[in-house]
């Protein structure tokens, strides 16, 4: 298949960065179509272990072209950052590391706005404060975006920063409230240090459009990468409680410049159970012993932030709503290996709401109030004692296992391909 997509069913940490890995071999090009820092991605290779937050999970594999595609924001120290990592790894990003000349830029003071935002709110996202809101609010307002290629040129990007510090620093001092400490920025010193980045930026940046569109004339394989989940796209997720970018296939067409048509097969990943970073409803939600179980077992604590996760049981209907707006064609089921042990587990098969003193079920809600009031109707499944952490076929789990997959699939109505019980990359089951 020319076009595949690996995209997140949940509030992301699904372990999507495993599945990717796993099929980058069977492609050319690797390509991250949204997102920014505030992703991580967290691949076992071998005897190491790489977290990644900007930087494609295909960059592992020196054959393939890993792509930072136009819709991505792009902090260059962090880049630099997991580019030394990977040196000082023995692992080479030379040719095959390509970062788009259209994707926008993170300054410093995208992040004090977003700081500056979040305490005059009250913390009310909860974001990573990494800038990657401010920076796509410049992007879609025109006036204060600075691109990729504009830090190639230094008389370019002196003079968009000239215009756009003192404007910046206008907005961080309303901001500021409550006695709040600001830090204001000089456009020189600016230009002075991003013009650095900018000639380490210089030999991995192209227009990418025309080198993917290059590729599929050349009959290759493309390989999407989704940054955060299918729940927190800014258009068909828990909005407010969402991302600032299209985190389900729908921005691949404009994150990469690869029309739509062209995607031939879309992998949903789900998690056995559901977590959630930051603010938002979460129906299943567990605020007792099991989910702190299943936090420490899982290890649930954010790849970028540290923060620890939210737990809750796997929310079925949420699944299947995402399946259906990302056109998932199957769906990878992971961290399986984290419910062993618990003697009955729970699926959210639907829900509802009390409304005029009665008890009504409904769907999947649009409405982030109603969602919020939403309460779980679930179905108890057998769990398992069995360590399946060597299973390597799915008559090597335990029945309660296969039954709790079967059901999964079911529900979500797609057909389960991928099974992880394991971090390495060989603790996977391919159906």
């Amino acid at each position: 298949m020319a076009c595949t997509c690996v995209v997140g069913l949940q509030w992301g940490d699904e372990a999507k960065g495993k599945i990717v890995d796993l099929l980058t071999a069977e492609h050319d090009y690797v390509v991250r179509y949204n997102g920014g820092a505030n992703a991580g991605h967290t691949v076992v290779w071998g005897p190491r272990i790489f977290k990644f937050s900007l930087l494609p999970t295909g960059i592992l594999h020196e054959r393939v072209h890993a792509v930072i595609g136009n819709g991505v924001v792009v902090y260059p120290p962090r880049f630099r950052e997991e580019v030394e990592q990977l040196r000082a790894a023995g692992v080479s990003a030379g040719d095959n590391l390509i970062v788009s000349d259209h994707a926008h830029v993170i300054f410093p003071y995208h992040m004090e706005e977003g700081r500056l935002s979040e305490e005059e709110n009250g913390s009310a996202l909860g974001t990573t404060g990494r800038g990657i809101g401010p920076c796509y609010q410049d992007k879609v307002g025109r006036v204060c975006g600075i691109r990729v290629g504009d830090l190639l040129d230094e008389t370019t990007l002196r003079d968009r920063l000239n215009a756009i510090v003192p404007r910046k620093n206008r907005i961080l001092q309303a901001l500021a409230t409550n006695g709040s400490t600001v830090r204001f920025f000089e456009a020189e010193t600016l230009a002075a240090e991003y013009r650095g980045y900018g000639e380490y930026l210089r030999p991995y940046v192209t227009d990418t459009t025309h080198l993917l569109h290059r590729a599929l004339q050349g009959n290759k394989r493309l390989l999407f990468e989704a940054a955060q989940g299918s729940l927190l796209d800014v258009d068909h997720g828990t909005y407010p409680y969402v991302t600032s970018s299209n985190s389900s296939p729908a921005g691949i067409w404009s994150g990469s410049g690869v029309p739509a048509r062209r995607l031939d097969r879309v992998i949903g990943v789900i998690k056995a159970y559901t977590t959630r970073v930051g603010r938002g409803p979460f129906p299943t939600e567990l605020n007792d012993s099991i989910g702190e179980r299943i936090r420490r077992t899982g290890r649930e604590y954010g790849t970028v932030t540290g923060r620890p996760r939210r737990v809750g049981w796997l929310d079925a209907v949420a699944g299947r709503y995402t399946a259906l707006i990302t056109g998932a064609d199957e769906i990878a089921v992971t961290l399986l290996d984290v419910l062993s042990g618990l003697p009955e587990l729970s699926i959210c098969t639907g829900y509802q709401v009390e409304e005029s003193g009665r008890k009504v079920p409904i769907d999947y809600p649009s409405d982030p109030k109603r969602f919020a009031r939403c309460r779980p109707i679930f179905e108890r499944l057998p769990g398992w004692t069995e360590n399946v952490s060597n299973a390597r076929r799915l008559a090597d789990l335990p029945a309660a296992a296969r039954r709790y997959l079967d059901r999964i699939s079911e529900l979500v109505q797609k057909s389960v391909t991928f099974v992880s019980v394991g971090a390495d990359r060989e603790q996977t089951i391919r159906s």
